[in-house]
């Protein structure tokens, strides 16, 4: 199909979608400042947002990795996650990802409701902020943030990690930063996060598990890494920031001007670098996790040396992700891969785990299984998620020229996927990519 034709089906489906008469101009579907954007991908992105709503949503207001097309998943039991089935880590399981999903999410429906200030906004975050809060109180340890809940609403995966408790400070943060919080919500908000911090910082940065795992911590903040330097940096700066205790800016402070890892760097050099691996990846979605953490860091930071390291930092994370935006044009929306419903089917490859090595040992026997079983799931991983969230990265750049020289590109990812036929939710930054290229747009 032409890009007439499909930029024809888009707005017939927008105009379905928000139950509009096809009758209206299509101008006046989407506000005067977005139209420069484009009205087809404006409203493509509107379905992406009725989409995660309609299916991947949960009824404990936590964001989930599949569903099918009616939004149905199969759910693992709490007997299941207590014997660490299919794995340690809840893996390749529908939960697999709830605080990483639900505190990125809130980026999105934050700028969603600063350029809209629409009260559903506002209550979709709450519900949001809500989920994550509950992730805070399952479990048997103190300061353990889960992954997502069983069958009877409170028995979580017995491991986290380091990229599902940063952004679970980042999404309260993001959403409290944006003033969308009553007052005694918010005080119960900070009450939460300085708890969990305390916890942390007791542990020296380690992130504590459940009593049913095999391992007694998994991942550190402290490391002097991409995965690490701009979490705890973060952490402490908006600790600081939120509650004025000046212990945590003298040990904010403190920590950016620590050296360690190797090379040897401070942690604010490692932000000032950008995303970088130590283990190169293919696909490196998971950076976003960091980049929102050293945005939010430049948003806060008043020191100019350091604010423009920050700054060096996304700038250079940008370039370096806008490489993958292109990964769109690979995905045929006619020709989709099978797709595995069943992850139950990976119990096959399970033991029993009594190190975070064989956790993550079993989990890797799973997935190279899982490739061959569930083919949709590289399709979508790769081409669906991988250009939008690489995108989210270039958007979060305070150079608005790499915006305006991969706009098309970024556009056209958002304009090109039919998200009513994707049976993962890793589509959700679409909204967070829209709204800030409508700061951008709004700004000229």
């Amino acid at each position: 199909m032409n890009r007439l034709g499909q930029v024809g089906n888009l707005v017939v489906a927008g105009l379905v979608l928000i139950g509009l008469s096809a009758f209206l101009p299509t101008a006046s579907l989407v506000p005067d400042w977005a139209a420069s954007l484009g009205t087809a991908d404006s409203l493509n992105m509107e379905k992406a947002h009725q989409e995660i709503w309609r299916r991947f949503v949960d009824e404990h207001n936590i964001l989930i990795d599949f569903a099918d097309e009616n939004g149905h998943f199969d759910r693992p039991t709490a007997d299941e996650f207590r014997q660490n089935k299919p794995n340690a880590l809840g893996w390749w399981t529908p939960t697999e990802n709830g605080s990483m999903f639900n505190g990125l999410y809130l980026d999105g429906l934050c700028q969603r409701w600063l350029y809209q200030h629409q009260e559903a906004d506002r209550q979709k975050a709450r519900k949001l902020v809500q989920g994550l809060l509950l992730l805070a109180s399952v479990g048997d340890t103190p300061g353990f943030i889960g992954r997502g809940v069983a069958t009877d609403g409170k028995t979580p995966p017995s491991m986290g990690s380091n990229d599902q408790t940063s952004p679970w400070f980042y999404g309260l943060w993001r959403y409290l930063y944006a003033d969308m919080a009553e007052p005694a919500e918010r005080r119960r908000i900070i009450a939460k996060m300085e708890e969990v911090a305390n916890v942390l910082l007791s542990t020296n940065w380690r992130l504590p598990t459940l009593s049913y795992a095999p391992a007694r911590y998994r991942n550190n903040f402290a490391i002097f890494t991409w995965e690490g330097a701009p979490r705890l940096l973060f952490i402490l700066k908006a600790m600081h920031q939120l509650t004025s205790n000046p212990k945590w800016g003298n040990l904010y402070r403190e920590a950016a001007a620590e050296m360690g890892g190797e090379p040897r760097r401070t942690r604010l050099q490692i932000c000032a670098d950008g995303m970088r691996f130590d283990v190169p990846k293919q696909f490196r979605w998971t950076g976003v996790t960091s980049t929102v953490d050293v945005r939010a860091l430049w948003e806060m930071e008043t020191d100019p040396a350091m604010k423009q390291a920050y700054e060096q930092g996304l700038n250079a994370s940008a370039r370096s992700a806008a490489a993958d935006i292109s990964r769109w044009h690979q995905l045929d929306n006619h020709d989709l891969k099978p797709y595995l419903h069943d992850w139950r089917q990976l119990n096959r490859w399970w033991k029993p785990q009594h190190s975070e090595q064989e956790a993550l040992d079993v989990s890797a026997t799973q997935l190279a299984e899982l490739v061959k079983l569930s083919p949709r799931r590289n399709q979508e991983l790769g081409f669906v998620r991988e250009p939008l969230w690489m995108s989210w990265i270039v958007t979060l750049a305070p150079d608005k020229s790499l915006m305006d020289q991969y706009r098309d590109e970024i556009l056209g990812a958002i304009g090109h996927f039919q998200y009513d036929k994707l049976y993962y939710s890793q589509f959700f930054p679409a909204e967070a990519v829209w709204f800030r290229l409508q700061k951008m747009e709004k700004s000229r």
